[in-house]
């Protein structure tokens, strides 16, 4: 790489060309509110050594919940508030469909393949009725309840063998979540485990805030000078070739179906059945199946593990609720001696604690980017086209406008509430609203209840080292997701032993 002192001239030189060029240039008259800006970076300095999701929180106190920001060379609105998130997702949805190019979206999904930053249009259309009705349809998830089933106990016998030692609960789950997706996306298939593993977190932490080459496209050499692009392409190379050994023993195994033990279909084979068998408009072709398979793996794992993270984190520190979740979830269990998803209907106020966890916690807090397809007015603002949209699901969720003690975690917030994260409370949006919304809430959520409920079953905790619940640190940190910025170590003490120990 060259040094770092060379790449900070070139820089600084190409971005001086590009000012005085954009000097010449018309901005719109009636942009929504922004702060200072300096020349050259815009706001850039506004988000430096803080976590944006706070930092832009306090910059919409002050002014407004639809704010105007200039970041490097690229001109963003910034959502804050239902009102102004339910105007881009659901008023101005189509005007506010695509994605923004981002240097890592375009290596990682295929030169946007995939379902999450692939351009609105009828590819993406296509796409997206492939996800719903095909791979993440309640029927398909339900197809899976076995995979994680077996994961989640295997996570809770890893726990027992550590009983009254001190544990690091967070990374635990995390590759807990990782083996479900993994065993869900591939079967038993995925001979590289590891390095599978190792090399998509590396992506998705790369790939994760606000990247300088994004901000000033104009550069052309910027990815290169950097290293970003050589880096995101070495790493995805070794993922793609892992992921091509494992198509082709896919396609093997199913020209050979007496050769295998697979009762399920796992989302490769479905994948695979489509490409053959769909009759779609746009044929899937194999760099399409591989970029939503990464997908799956890069939205459906930290993410999950995370808000598992964040419950337990919330419950820890709030004895009385802890006590609650786990009385309940016993009454419910005790009758089968064993956790499993059939009754997970029944625990009526732990579903109210993972709904306050994604309220103060929602895994992504700054939803995906969009952009302006065209020229629109919010509010009176001219929006132009070619804008970015950062959508501040964190602070919504803490608008005190909506919400009682906004800081406070209270599930029972939400007891006789209709209010709901399926994207049509705008109060409440932490998988997104609109055309754009995640498609994998029913399978996240799985995951997370399941997980979460075994967790209160077979365990009481402690914190270590004496330290008292009400002392948990709980800071964020900002990246792929918002996870603590310290993982979660606790003491588990048995309560109900593993069915297979007992």
């Amino acid at each position: 790489m060259l040094p770092l002192c060379f790449i900070f001239l070139v820089f600084i030189f190409m971005v001086l060309k590009l000012w005085k060029r954009s000097k010449i240039k018309d901005s719109p008259k009636n942009l929504p509110p922004a702060p200072w800006k300096l020349p050259l970076i815009g706001h850039l300095h506004l988000l430096m050594f803080s976590l944006p999701h706070h930092r832009l929180t306090e910059l919409a106190k002050r002014h407004g919940s639809l704010m105007h920001l200039q970041l490097g060379e690229l001109s963003h609105i910034v959502v804050s508030s239902p009102e102004a998130s339910k105007e881009v997702m659901k008023t101005h949805d189509i005007s506010f469909a695509t994605r923004p190019y981002l240097l890592a979206a375009e290596i990682i999904g295929y030169n946007f393949s995939d379902i999450a930053f692939a351009p609105y249009g009828d590819y993406w259309r296509q796409l997206r009725k492939v996800c719903t009705l095909e791979l993440l349809s309640m029927k398909r998830v339900q197809s899976f309840r076995s995979i994680r089933e077996e994961q989640v106990s295997s996570l809770i016998r890893s726990i027992y063998s550590n009983t009254g030692l001190e544990i690091n609960l967070g990374e635990m789950l995390c590759n807990s979540s990782y083996n479900i997706t993994l065993r869900t996306a591939f079967a038993a298939r995925c001979k590289q485990h590891d390095a599978f593993i190792s090399i998509t977190r590396k992506l998705l932490e790369a790939a994760s805030g606000f990247s300088i080459t994004d901000l000033f496209p104009s550069i052309k050499l910027l990815p290169m000078i950097s290293g970003m692009r050589a880096k995101l392409e070495r790493w995805h190379h070794d993922l793609d070739a892992m992921l091509e050994t494992i198509i082709e023993e896919h396609r093997a195994g199913n020209a050979n179906p007496e050769d295998s033990d697979d009762v399920t279909d796992d989302l490769v084979d479905v994948l695979l059945n489509l490409q053959h068998h769909g009759g779609l408009e746009f044929p899937l072709r194999t760099v399409n199946i591989k970029a939503v398979i990464l997908d799956m793996l890069i939205a459906g794992t930290e993410t999950s593990s995370t808000v598992v993270e964040w419950a337990m984190s919330e419950m820890i520190k709030n004895t009385r609720i802890l006590e609650k979740a786990q009385a309940e979830v016993r009454q419910v269990y005790d009758r089968a001696g064993d956790v499993n998803e059939s009754d997970l209907h029944e625990l009526k106020y732990l579903k109210l604690v993972m709904k306050e966890t994604l309220r103060l916690h929602p895994p992504v807090p700054l939803l995906l980017p969009r952009e302006s397809r065209e020229r629109c007015e919010i509010n009176g603002y001219e929006i132009p086209a070619k804008t970015k949209v950062i959508v501040n699901a964190w602070a919504i969720g803490r608008d005190s406008n909506y919400w009682n003690e906004a800081e406070r975690f209270y599930p029972e917030r939400f007891i006789d509430s209709s209010v709901d994260y399926k994207g049509t409370n705008f109060e409440f949006i932490p998988f997104g609203a609109g055309r754009r919304i995640c498609p994998g809430m029913s399978y996240g959520m799985a995951v997370v209840e399941l997980s979460v409920a075994q967790l209160l079953y077979h365990f009481d905790w402690k914190l270590p080292n004496g330290m008292k619940n009400e002392d948990l640190d709980m800071t964020e940190t900002f990246g792929a997701t918002s996870r603590r910025k310290r993982d979660l170590r606790l003491i588990p003490i048995p309560f109900h032993p593993p069915s297979s120990i007992q």
